[in-house]
């Protein structure tokens, strides 16, 4: 791969790459670096907040209903894939801490074309797992409205997801710090309510302060739908390579980073299969299923009464929040990485100087996001998510085979996979098959991101020269 300045264009006409700056609405494009303001406390609350809104309030009930009390089975292979792709992310990062994540990891590995395809795939995959967190919120929002008294319907399930959407999208510009605050204030506060509704619901699942009552039958459904329902939730396990695209504001990447990304897959895969277990236990799964998207209140209230019911509502409105913050933070940083290196016009990377925050990327990841909230789709929203994820990270695997087979002389990483090579072919190899247990619908949809970032790629980046890692 040739190594030349970013942003040189040889197709047509050359994008600005020089450092603009105004001063009031001040922006810079190419020389400007975000801060870095992140810790590893903001590490993984990002991965452990994006990650456990969807897996455990949102899709038990959906779960259920495909695969019975087998569903804890396919949140485990979730986590398992999941951790499959963290440990040779992880490498990655810390060799290349910079904002974009998995987008900067396969550009530089892989190339100018894999880089586009999949800078761009991320930024509308990251945008259908926000729009699925915030229609979440929204069914959540409405039964806790319900609760409180006020009589409305589920027609107010969109409308709600909505105001969520731009009240975070303005956040986000208004500072990363604020952000970041918020979301480990959320995450506290979600993991001290789980922690506390689980540990009962284990005990009453046991029998230890109620009666035994497993399910009698594990897989009603059979074995195929275990597989099919865990391409279904793999959108819960999206945190960990979100936390990659901020790298470029983590404080000492080299530590932080692999502890951040691999700590959240696993708190959070033990806090889903948990979750599965105590519901069908205590609920059996046609009710859980019958139940939908807001199928753990139900839980709540059968385990501890009036008082469970609120505690899953805080928790899932706390949750599908912090989901929702997360990703547009990451969805933004994306859109700011592609087009600091010019695969986009460069205008999108500007940095506004009295926030220090990619205000015209964040406008980018905004739009799209409510756009897609509105159409109320949660089974699609996922499944798009999920199956655009699903592609990147088995690239990104490769990118590591090809990275370590090169040793190019500025890889470096502080953090080395271990078993590797066999960890990154399993997870190149996991990533892959499991796109194919999704409906047809969302593959479809799925490829034809695919397919028009190609075409962006020939029409508008294809004389692009990505530089080496700075």
């Amino acid at each position: 791969m040739a190594i030349e300045e970013a942003g040189q264009n040889t197709q047509g006409e050359t994008p600005d790459v020089e450092p603009t700056v105004e001063t009031d609405e001040a922006t810079i494009t190419e020389d400007a670096e975000l801060e870095r303001t992140i810790g590893l406390t903001g590490g993984l609350a990002i991965g452990i907040g994006t990650m456990i809104g969807a897996g455990i309030f949102v899709f038990p009930g959906l779960a259920a209903g495909a695969a019975g009390p087998a569903a804890a089975g396919s949140f485990a292979i979730g986590g398992l894939v999941a951790l499959l792709v963290a440990l040779p992310a992880a490498e990655l990062a810390t060799a290349m801490p910079k904002s974009g994540g998995g987008y900067y990891f396969i550009s530089r590995g892989l190339g100018t074309l894999a880089g586009t395809v999949v800078g761009l795939s991320l930024w509308f995959g990251l945008v259908f797992a926000t729009a699925f967190y915030l229609v979440g919120f929204g069914y959540y929002a409405v039964d806790a409205l319900t609760l409180a008294g006020v009589a409305v319907g589920r027609e107010l399930v969109i409308p709600l997801a909505l105001v969520l959407g731009v009240g975070f999208t303005v956040l986000n510009v208004t500072g990363t710090e604020n952000a970041a605050k918020l979301q480990n204030g959320v995450v506290a506060l979600l993991l001290s309510i789980l922690f506390v509704f689980l540990g009962f619901g284990v005990l009453d699942a046991l029998g230890i302060v109620g009666e035994p009552t497993a399910p009698t039958t594990l897989v009603p459904r059979g074995y195929f739908p275990i597989l099919t329902t865990a391409a279904l939730v793999f959108t819960s396990y999206l945190g960990f390579a979100q936390v990659a695209t901020v790298a470029g504001e983590m404080k000492r990447p080299g530590r932080t980073l692999p502890v951040a990304m691999i700590g959240s897959v696993l708190v959070v895969t033990v806090l889903y299969v948990t979750t599965i277990f105590v519901a069908t236990s205590a609920f059996g799964w046609e009710r859980l299923a019958a139940e939908g998207e807001t199928a753990m209140v139900a839980v709540g209230r059968d385990l501890l009464g009036q008082a469970g019911a609120l505690a899953i509502l805080l928790g899932g409105l706390l949750a599908t929040m912090s989901s929702a913050n997360a990703s547009i933070l990451s969805t933004s940083r994306s859109i700011y990485a592609v087009s600091k290196d010019a695969l986009l016009p460069t205008w999108a990377s500007r940095i506004n100087l009295r926030y220090g925050t990619p205000h015209v990327a964040l406008g980018l990841a905004g739009g799209p996001i409510l756009a897609l909230t509105a159409t109320g789709r949660v089974q699609v929203l996922a499944e798009v998510a999920s199956f655009l994820h699903l592609m990147m990270y088995g690239l990104l695997c490769v990118a590591l085979l090809v990275l370590r087979r090169d040793e190019p002389e500025w890889y470096d990483p502080d953090f080395r996979t271990p078993g590797y090579p066999a960890v990154p072919i399993l997870g190149a190899v996991a990533s892959f098959a499991l796109v194919g247990f999704m409906t047809r619908l969302s593959q479809v949809i799925g490829l034809a991101i695919m397919v028009a970032t190609a075409g962006w790629y020939y029409y508008y980046a294809r004389g692009v020269r990505l530089r080496g890692v700075l």
